[in-house]
C-alpha cells in the first residue's frame, strides 16, 4: 500500500499575511500556488484536455517518440521524484522504460495526491511508493524515508514557466542539491511560438480556464476569511511580449470593496489582481538556465513543430 507523508503542516497564520499582503501591494497579487486547491486540480486536470491547450499532449508525444533515448539518459531503478505530481499519470507513462525503484510523487495539494496515488498503486502494485505533501517552491527537504539511491527529478509540463528567469535558477540550483550523488532531472519546457496561439491556450473557448482562475477566489475567501464574489471578476490573459511570458490576471467587473479578516481593499473598474506568469523560452535560453543552475550534459528533445521541450540534465 502507498504511504504518505505531510513534511510540514502548513503554517495558517503565514498563508493569511502573505495572501493580505498581495492584495494589499500597489498591483495586487495572488500566488499561483493557491490555485490548486480540490477543485482547482480537477480543473487544470480538464484544461488539459482541451484542443487550445497544446504543451500536455505536445509533451506526451516526445516522451512516446524519444521515449527509448529519454530511458538511456535518465536511466532505470532510479527513485523518480515526480514534482508537482498532480494526477500522476505523467509519470506513470514513464514507468515502464524508466522502472523506478521508488515513486515518490510531491504536490502541494494534499487531498488530491492522496487519491492519486491510491488509484496509482493499484495499478502497479509492485513499485514502492512514497507521497510527500510539501510546498516544494520553498524547500525540497526530502523525508528521511525516501530510500537511498540516485534520484531521478521529473518536473513535466512547464511549470518551471510560473517563476521569474531568476526565480527558476535559484529552484532548479535548490533540485540540484537535493539529487544526491550521481542524480538528475527530467523538465518540461514550452517554447517561444506564435502569441495567438499562446493566448488560446490560456483562454480557451469553454472558459474552462477562466474557471480555474476564478476558483483561487474561493480558496483566497477560505484562506483568507475573504468576501470575494466570483461574479464580480472576470479573467484576462494576455502575452507580454517584452518579457517573454503569458500572464494570467482576473479583473473587476466594477468599483467594489473586497474585505478580509484585518483589512479591506478598494477595487476600481477595471483594475486587476495578477494570478500567474507563464514564462516561455527559446532553446538556448532554457540550456543556459540549466547550466547556470549547475547541471550538465543537458539533451533535449522537441515535437516537430518545435512548440515544447524535454530536458535531461545531470547534476554532477
Amino acid at each position: 500500500m502507498a504511504r504518505f507523508i505531510q513534511i510540514a503542516v502548513q503554517d495558517q497564520a503565514a498563508i493569511r499575511d502573505e495572501l493580505a499582503a498581495g492584495l494589499s501591494a500597489q498591483s495586487a497579487v495572488i500566488a499561483p500556488k493557491h490555485f490548486y486547491d480540490l477543485l482547482g486540480s480537477k480543473l487544470f486536470d480538464a484544461i488539459c484536455e482541451l484542443p487550445e491547450y497544446y504543451p500536455t499532449r505536445t509533451e506526451a508525444g516526445i516522451f512516446k517518440g524519444w521515449r527509448d533515448e529519454i530511458a538511456e539518459a535518465a536511466g532505470s531503478g532510479r527513485v523518480l521524484v515526480d514534482l508537482g505530481a498532480g494526477n500522476c499519470e505523467k509519470a506513470a507513462s514513464l514507468f515502464g522504460v524508466l522502472q523506478p525503484s521508488c515513486y515518490v510523487p510531491v504536490d502541494i495539494s494534499t487531498s488530491f495526491l492522496k487519491q492519486a496515488v491510491g488509484r496509482l498503486q493499484l495499478q502497479f502494485p509492485s513499485t514502492a511508493m512514497l507521497g510527500v505533501g510539501i510546498d516544494f517552491s520553498s524547500t525540497l527537504e526530502l523525508p528521511a524515508e525516501v530510500p537511498p539511491g540516485p534520484r531521478l527529478f521529473f518536473y513535466p509540463g512547464s511549470s518551471i514557466g510560473n517563476f521569474t528567469p531568476q526565480e527558476a535558477v535559484a529552484f532548479l540550483s535548490r533540485v540540484r542539491r537535493a539529487c544526491s550523488g550521481n542524480g538528475s532531472l527530467l523538465i518540461g519546457v514550452d517554447l517561444l511560438k506564435e502569441s495567438t496561439v499562446l493566448r488560446a491556450a490560456y483562454d480557451d473557448a469553454l472558459g474552462v480556464t477562466a474557471c480555474f482562475n476564478l476558483n483561487v477566489l474561493n480558496n483566497v475567501n477560505r484562506l483568507l476569511d475573504a468576501d470575494f464574489h466570483v461574479n464580480d471578476w472576470q479573467h484576462r490573459a494576455l502575452f507580454n511580449e517584452g518579457q517573454g511570458r503569458i500572464e494570467m490576471h482576473l479583473e473587476a467587473k466594477d468599483n467594489l470593496i473586497v474585505r478580509w479578516n484585518g483589512g479591506l481593499r478598494r477595487f476600481d473598474r477595471g483594475e486587476r489582481i495578477h494570478t500567474e506568469n507563464s514564462y516561455k523560452y527559446s532553446r538556448e535560453a532554457f540550456v543556459a538556465l540549466l547550466h547556470e543552475a549547475g547541471f550538465s550534459s543537458v539533451q533535449c528533445w522537441t515535437d516537430p513543430r518545435e512548440w515544447f521541450m524535454v530536458c535531461h540534465a545531470r547534476a554532477g
